[in-house]
């Protein structure tokens, strides 16, 4: 019992410097600027650990991060991120989901402003990647930041999406690891650049025979009309 103990705090240390660390890279790199964006890692017991508000990413501490139980109450560290609703909403509905990224990265941002984008797929099947990392992107209309309704765009969902754009505001990407989430979050934005380059170009896509190949060959999963562009 007490080995357990031990491990499970080992366990939280090592996934607290881990927050710190790639948050430290996402800011230090231009990927959200300020105290914008946001971080959780689901623990075993069904709590989790997320970034305070009011945080940037770049400035982490370990040891004050907010630790929430398993009903997203307040536990320790400091007062957790207004957009708690929202990472609760993914978790929900998203069962294989054990860590989530939400940044304000310009690239992704450009894109959710853009007329023609499609709410079921945000981006076409760009690069292998892209769908390996990220499957199909959905976009959710705008909500102002810790609005408690974008809670319910996201339930809307269904789960069916890991990589979700918020109108005017960012990507929230779920990955059943932290180091999952951050490199899925990453590609996602890398794409929305490529799209934003290309854009009016007439560019050449994946071709339906070549989506289903991925499908096939590294089990991407991607929602009904995911890759349909």
């Amino acid at each position: 019992m007490r080995q357990a103990g031990m491990t499970a705090m080992s366990n939280e240390t090592r996934l607290r410097e881990d927050i710190c660390r790639f948050g430290r890279s996402l800011f230090e790199r231009g990927l959200t600027p300020g105290s914008s964006g946001n971080i959780s890692v689901k623990m075993d017991d069904g709590g989790w650990l997320v970034t305070p508000t009011n945080a940037s990413l770049g400035f982490l501490d370990p040891a004050t991060l907010s630790r929430l139980d398993s009903r997203g109450r307040l536990v320790s560290g400091e007062a957790p991120t207004k957009e708690v609703p929202l990472h609760t909403a993914l978790y929900d509905t998203r069962g294989s989901a054990r860590a989530i990224v939400h940044l304000h990265s310009t690239h992704s941002v450009a894109l959710s402003m853009l007329p023609e984008i499609d709410p079921r797929a945000a981006l076409p099947p760009m690069t292998a990647y892209y769908l390996m990392k990220c499957g199909a992107t959905a976009l959710v209309p705008y909500y102002r930041p810790g609005d408690p309704a974008v809670a319910d765009a996201i339930k809307g969902l269904a789960g069916k999406y890991s990589s979700v754009l918020l109108a005017n505001h960012g990507p929230v990407v779920a990955g059943d690891t932290l180091e999952a989430a951050v490199f899925a979050t990453e590609e996602l934005e890398e794409t929305a650049k490529l799209y934003l380059l290309l854009r009016g170009m007439n560019p050449r896509y994946l071709s339906p025979e070549q989506v289903t190949d991925l499908v096939k060959v590294f089990g991407v999963t991607l929602p009904e009309h995911g890759h349909e562009h």
